[in-house]
C-alpha cells in the first residue's frame, strides 16, 4: 500500500520550478531551500514569496549563512505549519504516520543512498542532506521524495539503508533531525496578496542584515584560505566553495529574482537593487571558477579585485534596497 502526503506524483512527468531551470547560474543553492522551492511548487504555491530572508545573509567566520525560510514566514505566507518530528519509533514508522495524515516529512538523509546524486555522492560519499518525503510504499520498498532541484524515487537497497529496515537495535545510532509539515491550513492567495505579505517580511529581514559589509569581513579570510586550499587540494576546495562562495552567490541570485517578482506585483521599484545583487551572483560565479583554477594550478592569482567588486555591489545594492523600501517615508 502506497502512502502519499500529496496527490500521487509521477516522477517521469514532474516539472521543477523555474528557479531550478537549466538557464539559471546556480541550478542548486542549498538542500533546504531547494527542497522548499519544490515542495511549494508541487502544491501550486509560489516559492518566490518566501525568499526575503536572503538579505540578512552574513559571513559567519568560516561560512556564509546557510539560509532557510523561517517557519513563521511559511505560515504567514501559505498557512503551512512546520513542527519537529520526534523520531521515537524510528524514521520509517514515524514518517509513515505523518504521511498517512497528509503531512510531508522533511528529514536529514545520507546522500550515499539517494540515486538523484549519481555522479557526485551516490554510492561514493556519505554526506548529510535534506529531503522531503512525499510517498512511502513499504511493500514495494519505494520512496518518493523531493531533493535538490526536482522530485525523485528510490527503491530496494536504497530504501532499506535510508530507513535502516531490519537493522538490529544499535544504542550508539543517533537518529537524524526530522520535521513534519502540516498542510491542512494551506492558504492559496493571489499573487498580489502574497506579495503584500512578503513585502512586510522583506522589511523584517532587511532590518536584520549585517551592520557592516560582510563581504569586507570575508575578503581577508578568503584570500588566506585560498592559499591553504592550494595545499589541501580540490576535495577541500569543493567543501569550502559550497559553504562560502555558493551560499553567497546563489543567495543573492535568489534575492534578485525575488525583487524582480515583487516589482512585477506593483510593490515598488527594486530595479537598481536587483541589478546590484545580480552582479554579486555573476561576480561570485567568476570568483568560484578562478579560485578552482588557482587551487588546481597552485599558482598565484590576484583575486582581490573580484572581492572588492563584491563588496561594492553589496553596499550599492543595500543602499538601493533601503531607498526603495523607504521611498515616501
Amino acid at each position: 500500500m502506497s502512502l502519499c502526503a500529496l496527490p500521487k506524483i509521477d516522477v517521469t512527468l514532474y516539472q521543477p520550478h523555474a528557479l531550478h531551470g537549466a538557464e539559471r547560474a546556480w541550478a542548486e543553492t542549498n538542500c533546504y531551500i531547494d527542497v522548499w522551492v519544490e515542495v511549494l511548487h508541487a502544491q501550486g504555491l509560489n516559492p518566490l514569496a518566501c525568499l526575503p530572508m536572503v538579505f540578512a545573509n552574513d559571513f559567519d567566520g568560516d561560512q556564509w549563512t546557510f539560509y532557510k525560510p523561517p517557519h513563521e514566514d511559511l505560515f504567514a505566507l501559505y498557512g503551512i505549519d512546520v513542527q519537529e518530528l520526534n523520531v521515537w519509533r524510528g524514521l520509517l514508522p514515524n514518517a509513515c504516520e505523518q504521511v498517512r495524515r497528509g503531512r510531508l516529512v522533511l528529514t536529514e538523509s545520507d546522500a550515499f543512498y539517494l540515486p538523484d546524486t549519481s555522479g557526485t555522492d551516490y554510492r561514493t560519499n556519505h554526506v548529510k542532506t535534506t529531503i522531503a518525503i512525499q510517498e512511502i510504499d513499504i511493500a514495494a520498498q519505494r520512496l518518493g521524495y523531493f531533493h535538490n532541484s526536482s522530485y525523485h524515487e528510490l527503491h530496494g537497497e536504497d530504501f532499506v539503508e535510508t530507513f535502516r529496515v531490519g537493522k538490529p537495535v544499535d544504542p550508539t545510532f543517533m537518529p537524524l533531525f526530522a520535521e513534519f509539515v502540516r498542510l491542512d491550513r494551506v492558504q492559496r492567495r493571489d499573487e498580489s496578496s502574497l506579495a503584500k505579505i512578503s513585502l512586510e517580511l522583506l522589511h523584517k529581514h532587511v532590518a536584520r542584515r549585517p551592520e557592516q559589509n560582510p563581504v569586507r569581513a570575508f575578503e581577508p579570510v578568503f584570500l588566506r584560505d585560498v592559499e591553504q586550499l592550494k595545499e589541501d587540494g580540490m576535495a577541500a576546495y569543493h567543501a569550502y566553495a559550497f559553504a562560502t562562495l555558493r551560499q553567497l552567490g546563489a543567495g543573492f541570485s535568489l534575492g534578485a529574482q525575488y525583487l524582480r517578482w515583487l516589482e512585477q506585483q506593483g510593490q515598488g521599484d527594486f530595479s537598481i537593487a536587483a541589478h546590484e545583487f545580480e552582479q554579486i551572483s555573476d561576480t561570485t560565479k567568476t570568483l568560484l571558477l578562478k579560485t578552482a583554477r588557482a587551487v588546481m594550478g597552485k599558482k598565484a592569482v590576484d583575486l582581490g579585485p573580484l572581492t572588492a567588486q563584491l563588496a561594492s555591489h553589496w553596499d550599492q545594492g543595500m543602499a538601493a534596497l533601503d531607498s526603495s523600501l523607504h521611498k515616501g517615508d
